[in-house]
């Protein structure tokens, strides 16, 4: 069954067409990426509370996920559930031994993982992944995707990953789409796009 269904969306900004008459799914429990030449999506910027602990930062987000009058409807044992599910969300992620420490102390390595977490907490039906790995060094790259391949080894979640790093995308995805100009130009398995030769001109510069 299929949780996200396009069909030949288009997305216009003016005179540049930035999406061209895209379709795609994302079958439940599949990890799917969307890949592009660098500088096709927009810079990220990390959103956190940095004087608030790590933990304190992912209870807010599970506590986002519940009615706003939660408050009147068992809001101590909701609160309790919702730092339950911080716990677990920062153990997945690798990050329980920084629970207690100040978003804003943390490397920039779990800052990212720390808001995979925050979303994570909220128990999305989708996992959108945003270029999770944007900004990080070699080395926390290689740790950042250690750590996500490990969360969706179970393949009990259904994740659409948006990521301009190749090799990323080969590590975590079960399926790909390639866009170059906002069109599609491969869709399939991480071997068939590996293999692809208009992806690989594509990467090369080879396409105008």
């Amino acid at each position: 069954m299929a949780l996200l269904e396009l069909d030949g969306l288009t997305r216009r900004f003016g005179g540049l067409i930035a999406v061209n008459r895209v379709s795609m799914e994302v079958a439940e429990g599949e990890v799917r990426a969307v890949i592009g030449p660098n500088g096709a999506g927009t810079f990220q910027l990390t959103a956190l509370f940095p004087e608030m602990t790590a933990r304190q930062n992912v209870r807010l987000a599970a506590q986002a996920r519940e009615p706003r009058h939660w408050r009147f409807l068992g809001g101590s044992t909701l609160f309790a559930q919702a730092g339950r599910r911080a716990d677990m969300a920062l153990e997945r992620l690798g990050l329980a031994s920084v629970a207690d420490r100040p978003a804003g102390f943390l490397s920039h390595g779990d800052q990212r993982l720390l808001e995979v977490a925050m979303a994570l907490a909220q128990r999305p039906r989708l996992l959108l992944l945003d270029e999770p790995t944007q900004g990080l060094s070699v080395d926390e790259t290689a740790q950042a995707v250690e750590t996500l391949a490990a969360l969706l080894a179970d393949g009990d979640m259904t994740v659409l990953l948006v990521e301009h790093d190749m090799e990323v995308v080969f590590r975590l995805a079960d399926k790909i789409t390639v866009l170059h100009r906002g069109a599609v130009i491969a869709d399939g398995t991480p071997q068939t796009i590996r293999d692809d030769s208009e992806v690989q001109r594509a990467y090369l510069g080879g396409l105008s």
